[in-house]
């Protein structure tokens, strides 16, 4: 004698679900890119600034760039 399977049902799929984040999904990301940004964008307050000249004047040029965009 052979044991009936149970299938279980499937779910309802509910139309119209809101997904909400909390408040520091959004705004951690968004300060942590603006940190990174502050960081490139001024090499010389890094303190651990040597190596390769060409990499602060690169750094120079792409504030140069972004500055100039904002005005």
């Amino acid at each position: 004698m052979s044991a009936p399977t149970h299938i279980p049902p499937h779910p309802a799929t509910r139309r119209g679900v809101e997904t909400r984040l909390p408040w520091w999904a959004l705004v951690l990301p968004a300060l942590a890119f603006a940190a990174l940004l502050l960081l490139i964008l001024n090499p010389a307050d890094a303190q651990a600034t040597g190596g390769d000249p060409a990499v602060g004047r690169l750094f120079e040029q792409v504030q140069q760039i972004v500055l100039h965009q904002g005005s």
